[in-house]
C-alpha cells in the first residue's frame, strides 16, 4: 500500500482538526475543574467497607449547591471536590457519609485557592512542554546513526509534531464535550494526556526504527522503503491500540463515573496517536528528506 502518496490528504486532514480545536480552545476553552479553579477538598477514610460512589453522589446532588466530584482512594478512602461547601452543608455531608458507611475519619477538608489552580495549570504546560524536548534529544541521540537519507534530528522533529498532533486534538474534544455535555478538566485529564503522550511515542518510535533499519539495508527509493516499513508494521499498531481500546471502552462503560474522564482521554488520545504514528509522523519524514 502507498501511504506516501496520499500523505497531502493526511495533513489537510489533521489540519483541519488541529485548526478547528484550536479556534475552540481560545474562543470556548476548556472547562476546568476544581483542581485549576479552586475549591473545597473533602477526603474520609472509612472503617469498613466505604459505600458506593453512585449511592453518595444521589444523596449529595441535593445538599451541594454547583458541580462536585467524588473519588475513591486507597483501600476505603473518599474524595470529594466541590467549588463551595459552607459550614452547614458540611456537617450535612459528614452525617451523610455516617449514614451510608458506618464509622469513618476526617482525613482532610480544605480550601484549595485560584492560585494553587492556576499554578497547577501552569505546571501542566511545563510538564508537557518537557516531556517533548525530552523526546526529542531522546530520538536524536538514539537514531544519531541513522541512515544518509534520513538524520536523527528530523526523525525527533517528525515525531513531537505527531505529538502536538495528539494533544490538540484530545483538548479539542474536551473543549467541545464541556460545552455540550459540561465535562470538566482535572487531575486525572493531565496525567491521562501524559500518559497519551508516552503511548503514542512508543507506537511512533516502534515505526521510525523499522524504517532506519529497512533503510541501513540499501537502496535509493525513499517513498518505497518508507511504504514498506509502514506495512510491516502497521498490523502491529492497529491490534495493540485495539486490544487497549476495547478494555479502555469496557472501563468507560462499567467503571464507573470517576474513571469517565480518564478514560475517555485515553481513548480519544491512543486513536488518535494510532493515527498520527501511521499517517502523519512517517510521510513527514519523507517530506523533510525530499526538502534536504
Amino acid at each position: 500500500m502507498d501511504f506516501i502518496r496520499y500523505s497531502n490528504i493526511y495533513f489537510i486532514f489533521s489540519g483541519i482538526l488541529i485548526l478547528a480545536s484550536i479556534a475552540a480552545f481560545f474562543t470556548v476553552g476548556l472547562k476546568p475543574g476544581i483542581d485549576f479553579i479552586g475549591g473545597n477538598l473533602l477526603e474520609v477514610e472509612f472503617k469498613n467497607q466505604p459505600p458506593l460512589v453512585e449511592e453518595l453522589r444521589k444523596d449529595l446532588s441535593g445538599i451541594i449547591k454547583g458541580d462536585f466530584t467524588l473519588q475513591e482512594t486507597g483501600e476505603n478512602g473518599i474524595v470529594l471536590r466541590a467549588k463551595e461547601i459552607s459550614d452547614q452543608e458540611h456537617q450535612e455531608i459528614l452525617e451523610i457519609f455516617k449514614t451510608k458507611g458506618g464509622d469513618f475519619e476526617e482525613k482532610k477538608f480544605e480550601m484549595i485557592s485560584s492560585v494553587v489552580g492556576n499554578e497547577f495549570k501552569n505546571n501542566t504546560i511545563i510538564a508537557i512542554i518537557l516531556s517533548c524536548i525530552a523526546i526529542m534529544i531522546y530520538i536524536a541521540l538514539a537514531f544519531r546513526h541513522a541512515s544518509r537519507l534520513i538524520s536523527s534530528w528530523q526523525y525527533s522533529v517528525a515525531a513531537v509534531i505527531a505529538l502536538l498532533h495528539n494533544v490538540l486534538i484530545t483538548c479539542g474534544v474536551f473543549v467541545f464535550l464541556g460545552k455540550f455535555i459540561n465535562l470538566e478538566i482535572n487531575i486525572p485529564f493531565v496525567a491521562a494526556l501524559l500518559t497519551v503522550i508516552g503511548y503514542s511515542i512508543n507506537d511512533t518510535i516502534v515505526i521510525f526504527d523499522r524504517c532506519r533499519e529497512n533503510l541501513n539495508r540499501g537502496g535509493d527509493d525513499l517513498q518505497k522503503i518508507l511504504n514498506r516499513s509502514l506495512t510491516e508494521t502497521i498490523a502491529r499498531s492497529i491490534f495493540v491500540s485495539f486490544t487497549t481500546l476495547l478494555t479502555l471502552f469496557a472501563i468507560l462503560f462499567w467503571g464507573g463515573e470517576t474513571l469517565f474522564p480518564f478514560v475517555l482521554t485515553l481513548i480519544v488520545g491512543i486513536a488518535t496517536g494510532t493515527y498520527s504514528s501511521i499517517f502523519i509522523a512517517t510521510p513527514l519524514l519523507y517530506k523533510f528528506a525530499n526538502r534536504k
